[in-house]
This record gives structure tokens, C-alpha cells and sequence, in this order.
């Protein structure tokens, strides 16, 4: 049939029958619309490998987990997938929801998911929104070798080098045995964090202690310097120690104790009071904001020996005594288990005349000795050697001062530099050290009395 013929037999139909096919079924009512739709929407939903979607447990069995994804069939985690699950897998139950990772489909048709794969990926998500954000987090550790420590965020794996720890883990590394061990004392112990360092194709997670604390402690310095208030008691730990005193953990912030402020007597060291690690009650002293300083006592929240030295001691009584430093003039002695120190004027050590303590007497050396004066005002005691065992039983001493000569202005002079020195740190012993400056100055340059034998600085 030729096309003219064609032509002519559309024509001869008709308008009635062309008006209702044109006309149709509806098109959204079309079959193969419907079709269409279903295949479009199969199509986008389909899930595809690297996805994470969320699914519901509908069938557990031996060793697999069927998970509904809103797929046209059912997904399964199996095999190894369920092994590292571990303990997680017994506690899941049909209806659970979980988030799962789509790995592929199997020979079958089968579409495989991971839930541990899954939790990975939300886990190194998790982690470079810590590492975006710099926010702290507090981690245990759950490995160790010789270069670091592990801790995981999540699933992942983190490492914090050796070089990234706090020096207080570092104090706790073992010296002794295998290098591979020397982090053992670190295992499970929660550490304070953040991530410096992530690169996922490499699966390179960086962290660091050492750089969380020192924020930490900065954050948490501002606030104790917004509410400390001067003669606070606080509970701490010795952090440190040096040569002037000793540093105190309040919670995040140091404070020092001055050497003058960890004990009413003399002390060289802060060791022979406190030790690293110990725990201990301060009194604050003084808070600088600017400076972000804060000032601590020890000795302040101990009784103030001088209070009770009369209801301890009295004139005449023997004591026994550890000398602790000789001068030109004499020498100090602490008595035994006190803080309080005497003075044995040269004149009270020996009945022959000498010219230097070091002719009688050594540091270090244990005494009997008689005490000869108190003066709890200005915190003096006298003290005498050679009234301890006179040579002739029938002198008789009425244990008072015993007049000096040229001596006695040097001693004052050189027991009231000896007051200063020792007290130059502390605040509340400036306006005593001058007081006994002055009236040493008077006593040398006035007639007055006699000079007292034993003028001594506790």
C-alpha cells in the first residue's frame, strides 16, 4: 500500500473515533507511566556501595542478621562482619535499629551490609568534627607499644605518641624491663585529649594529651582566679618542687608555696616538708589576676609553735638540741622535735674565752643545753652549754641574762639580719624584721641597761 493509499483511509475515518483516540486514557493513569514511576523511584533508592543507611532488624539467626533498608529485599550482615560484632550481636533483637555501611551484593543477588563498618564511618566523622571544632574529650587507653599509647574515639584507632603525653603519664612509664611495656601503667587509665592531627586514606588518627591539659589547665586557672578569695582553704596536690618552694595543684591551676610558707622553722629545701604526689591543705595568700599568680601557706594552717612555747618550756628546764648554723657571735640550735630554734651566745659555750662557736661546737651536733631566757614576743630563746654541768656544785645560778660587753650589739645586728633574710618572702615579716633592726640600732647607740646574753631569732 502506498503512502497516498494510506493518507486516504485516515481521512475516510471518522471525526467522532479520532476525537476519543486522541482523547486516550488519563495520562497519569497510563500503565506505562506507572511502570515508569516505579522503575524511577527503584532507581533512586537503590542503595549503593559506601552508603550508610539506617535499617531494622527483622530476622536474627545463627551467625546473620537480616536488615530491612527500605530496599526491595532484605540486606544481610553475615560472616566476619558478625564476629566483630562480638558481644553487640547477642544483645540485638528483631526490631532494633541500626545504622548500616552497603558493601556490595554477593553471586546471589544478595545485598551484604556492615554495622561495624557503619559505626567506623560515623566514628571518623565524629572525629574531624573534633578536629574542626578543637574540643576537648576524655578517652581510655586500650593499647599501648613503645612509642605511645592508644585510644580509640569510637571504633577508631587513635594514637598518642610519647611526645604527646602529659608529664604526669610520663612520671608513670616504667624505667625497668622491656622498652615495649613502659606505658603498662597507663592501660585503662582516662586520659583528656584532642585531635591534632587525621588522615583517613592513610587511617592516621594523631592525638594529644599534652596540648588538652595545657588548655585545660589555662580554662580552669581564669575561673579559679575569678573565684579564689585570700585565706581560702583549698585541697591540692604537690606537682612540683623546686628550690623556692613547692607548686600545688588546686584542680587544673598551680599554686606556689614559698619556701618561707611551708613551715615555721628553717628549712633548705621544700623536700624536707612535702613531697611530689602528696595531698595537702593551703591557705590562699594572695590571688594576682593580672599576672595569673597565686599565692599558697602551709605553714598557716599548722599551729604557731611560739604560742605554746610556755606552757612547753621554762627557764632552767634542759632540752636537748641539733645545732643548725654557727655565726661569729654564736650559735643556733633547734631544739629536738620542734621548729623552735635558740641562740647560744659565744659567752655560753665554754668558761675559756674563745673567738669563733666552731672552737666548741659543729653543725649537726646533738646538745644537752639549759634554757636561760623566752621572749615569745619577739620570738627569742636563749640558750647556755656550759650552764648544763657547772665545774663547781656550789655556784648557784639564777638563770638570768648574763651581762656582755662589745658583744652584745653585734649579736642583736646580726640576729635581726638573720630574722630578715629568713622572712623576706613572707609578707606578714617585713614590719618585725625592721622593729628588731631599730631597737638594735638604740641599744647600740644608748647607755641604757646591761646587754642581755641571749638574744636569739626563732
Amino acid at each position: 500500500m502506498s503512502h497516498q493509499q494510506t493518507a486516504a483511509i485516515l481521512e475516510a475515518v471518522p471525526d467522532f473515533l479520532t476525537e476519543e483516540i486522541d482523547a486516550g486514557p488519563p495520562q497519569d493513569d497510563h500503565p506505562m507511566a506507572l511502570l515508569l514511576e516505579e522503575f524511577d523511584d527503584s532507581y533512586v533508592n537503590q542503595p549503593q556501595q559506601g552508603d550508610i543507611r539506617h535499617g531494622v532488624v527483622v530476622d536474627k539467626r545463627a551467625g546473620e542478621l537480616l536488615i530491612d533498608i527500605g530496599y526491595k529485599s532484605e540486606g544481610i550482615v553475615t560472616g566476619r562482619e558478625v564476629d566483630r560484632l562480638e558481644g553487640d550481636f547477642k544483645e540485638m533483637t528483631i526490631g532494633d535499629e541500626v545504622p548500616v555501611y552497603v558493601m556490595r551484593e554477593d553471586r546471589d543477588g544478595n545485598l551484604l551490609l556492615s554495622i561495624s563498618r557503619a559505626r567506623a564511618e560515623s566514628d571518623w566523622k565524629h572525629a574531624e568534627e573534633l578536629l574542626e571544632s578543637q574540643d576537648m574529650f576524655t578517652g581510655s587507653v586500650s593499647g599501648f607499644n613503645r612509642g605511645g599509647v592508644i585510644v580509640k574515639i569510637g571504633q577508631v584507632r587513635g594514637f598518642v605518641p610519647a611526645s604527646q603525653l602529659s608529664s604526669e603519664s610520663q612520671s608513670r612509664q616504667l624505667t625497668e624491663g622491656e622498652p615495649d611495656n613502659r606505658w603498662m601503667k597507663l592501660m585503662d587509665a582516662e586520659l583528656r585529649m584532642k585531635v591534632i592531627d587525621l588522615d583517613r586514606r592513610r587511617n592516621r588518627l594523631i592525638l594529644s594529651e599534652r596540648v588538652a591539659i595545657r588548655e585545660w589547665r589555662r580554662e580552669q586557672k581564669e575561673r579559679l582566679l575569678e573565684s579564689l578569695e585570700e585565706s581560702t582553704v583549698c585541697d591540692g596536690v604537690v606537682s612540683s618542687l623546686a628550690d623556692f618552694g613547692a607548686f600545688v595543684n588546686l584542680g587544673g591551676a598551680d599554686g606556689l608555696i614559698h619556701l618561707s610558707e611551708l613551715s615555721w622553722g628553717r628549712i633548705s629545701h621544700p623536700k624536707e616538708v612535702v613531697s611530689i604526689g602528696e595531698k595537702i591543705q593551703v591557705m590562699v595568700l594572695n590571688v594576682d589576676r593580672e599576672r595569673k599568680r597565686i599565692g599558697l601557706s602551709l605553714r598557716r594552717l599548722l599551729p604557731e609553735p611560739w604560742e605554746t612555747v610556755p606552757d612547753r618550756y621554762e627557764v632552767g628546764q634542759i632540752v636537748r638540741g641539733v645545732v643548725t648554723k654557727l655565726v661569729h657571735f654564736g650559735a643556733f640550735a633547734r631544739l629536738e622535735g620542734d621548729t623552735i630554734e635558740g641562740l647560744i651566745h659565744i659567752s655560753e659555750l665554754t668558761e675559756r674565752r674563745i673567738t669563733h662557736p666552731s672552737e666548741v661546737v659543729t653543725e649537726d651536733q646533738g646538745l644537752e643545753l639549759r634554757i636561760i631566757r623566752i621572749d615569745t614576743d619577739k620570738r627569742r630563746m636563749g640558750l647556755s652549754l656550759k650552764q648544763v654541768s657547772p665545774e663547781e656544785e656550789s655556784v648557784e645560778f639564777d638563770w638570768e641574762p648574763v651581762p656582755l660587753e662589745e658583744n652584745e650589739a653585734n649579736a642583736d645586728n646580726s640576729a635581726a639580719d638573720n630574722s630578715a633574710a629568713e622572712n623576706s618572702a613572707a609578707e606578714n615579716s617585713v614590719e618585725a624584721a625592721a622593729e628588731d633592726q631599730a631597737e638594735a640600732d638604740s641599744e647600740q647607740a644608748g647607755p641604757a641597761e646591761a646587754p642581755e646574753a641571749a638574744r636569739v631569732v626563732a
